[in-house]
C-alpha cells in the first residue's frame, strides 16, 4: 500500500471512529495514573492511541510515553494519529509481557506509570480483518499478533470435541459449551468451518434460541474463550503484571482496564498477593516467610463507567479498573 493510501485510510478510519472508538475511562484512568507530569510512562496496549493521547494532553507534552503493541499495524495507525506529539513517544511492536526487556532495549530502569486496556481495540475489531468479529465474513484467525503460529481455524478445525468444550468452558465461561463443541464438531466434519460468520452461525444453532441472550451476540463468549486461548491472553496478563510492577519507582502506579471477569479476577489475585506482607499459615506465632508488600492497592473496588459513558459508549459497560501503586 502506497504511503498516500494509507493515510488517506487513517483519516477516514478516525473520522469514522470519533463516534465509535472511545478509551474507556479515560480520565479516570489518567487521574490516576499521572502522579509526575514531566515522567516516563508505558502505554502497554496502545491500539488506537486514545490513552496515550490522553496522558500527553493532561501532561501537555511534558512527559514521555513508551507504546507497546503486539499489532504491527496498530502501530503504524497510532504513529500517523499522533504525529502531533512526535518527540513524546516511543512505539515498540511487541506483546506487554515482554515490558521488561522492551525498557532494557531503551535503558530505562523505571517508570512512572503503567496502564494496559485490555479490551479489543476497535481498530483489531473493525479493520483487521482477522475473525475478530462475528458480524462479518472474515477469515476465522484470531491472533493479535500475526507472528503467533496457531489461528482461531486452527483451534476449531483439529481440536477434539472435549478440548473445545473445555476451551469454551475455562476461557468463556459458556454454560452452553458442550452443545457447542458438538456443532462445530458436526459442522465440520461436512466442511472446514473458514470465517467468522460461520462460526457465529454455528454457534447460534447450538444455543436454543430462548436462551440465546438479550443484549449480546449468543456467539460473543465464545468468540472470547477463542481470542483468549490463541493469544495465551490470560498467561501473559500475569506476566506482564509481575514485571509491570517490578519496573514502577516507588510511588508509581499501575492502571490495569479489563472487560471480563477472568481478567478482573486475575487483577484482583495479583494485586491481592503482592500487597500482603505475609503469607504464613493462620496461627504461627510470627512471621517466618519475610515477604513484604510491593504495592498499595488504591482501588478497593474497581472503577467502574457512569451511566453516561455507557450511554455513550456501549462499549464500556462491562469495564473495570483497578490501580496499584508500588511501594
Amino acid at each position: 500500500m502506497r504511503d498516500k493510501d494509507y493515510k488517506e485510510m487513517v483519516n477516514a478510519v478516525v473520522e469514522l471512529s470519533k463516534p465509535v472508538h472511545q478509551s474507556v475511562l479515560s480520565d479516570e484512568a489518567v487521574g490516576f495514573l499521572v502522579t509526575r507530569p514531566e515522567g516516563v510512562y508505558v502505554d502497554a496496549t496502545l491500539g488506537m492511541g486514545g490513552h496515550t493521547k490522553s496522558i500527553l494532553d493532561y501532561t501537555h507534552s511534558r512527559c514521555l510515553v513508551v507504546g507497546l503493541d503486539v499489532d504491527e499495524e496498530a502501530i503504524s495507525f497510532s504513529r500517523e494519529r499522533l504525529s502531533a506529539y512526535n518527540g513524546h513517544v516511543i512505539y515498540r511492536n511487541s506483546n506487554f509481557s515482554d515490558i521488561d526487556k522492551v525498557l532494557d532495549s531503551l535503558d530505562i530502569r523505571e517508570v512512572d506509570g503503567i496502564i494496559a486496556d485490555l479490551g479489543m481495540s476497535s481498530f483489531q475489531i473493525e479493520s483487521s480483518e482477522r475473525g475478530f468479529s462475528f458480524m462479518r465474513e472474515e477469515p476465522l484467525d484470531m491472533r493479535m499478533d500475526p507472528r503467533l503460529r496457531f489461528t482461531a481455524y486452527d483451534l476449531i478445525n483439529e481440536m477434539t470435541m472435549d478440548e473445545i468444550s473445555r476451551v469454551l468452558k475455562m476461557y468463556g465461561e459458556e454454560k452452553w459449551s458442550r452443545r457447542i463443541a458438538k456443532r462445530i464438531v458436526e459442522a465440520r466434519d461436512e466442511s472446514p468451518i473458514k470465517t467468522s460468520a460461520e462460526l457465529a452461525r454455528v454457534v447460534s444453532l447450538a444455543i436454543p434460541r430462548k436462551f440465546h441472550p438479550a443484549k449480546i451476540h449468543p456467539a460473543t463468549k465464545t468468540f472470547q474463550a477463542l481470542r483468549i486461548a490463541v493469544n495465551n491472553e490470560l498467561e501473559n496478563i500475569n506476566e506482564f503484571i509481575g514485571k509491570a510492577v517490578s519496573r514502577l519507582r516507588a510511588g508509581g502506579r499501575l492502571v490495569i482496564i479489563s472487560f471480563h471477569s477472568l481478567e478482573d479476577r486475575l487483577v484482583k489475585t495479583s494485586f491481592l498477593r503482592m500487597a500482603s506482607p505475609c503469607v504464613c499459615p493462620p496461627g504461627m506465632p510470627e512471621c517466618g516467610c519475610g515477604k513484604k508488600s510491593i504495592l498499595k492497592i488504591i482501588t478497593r473496588t474497581p472503577v467502574i463507567p457512569g451511566d453516561e459513558e455507557i450511554l455513550n459508549n456501549p462499549r464500556a459497560r462491562s469495564a473495570k479498573m483497578r490501580v496499584g501503586e508500588r511501594v
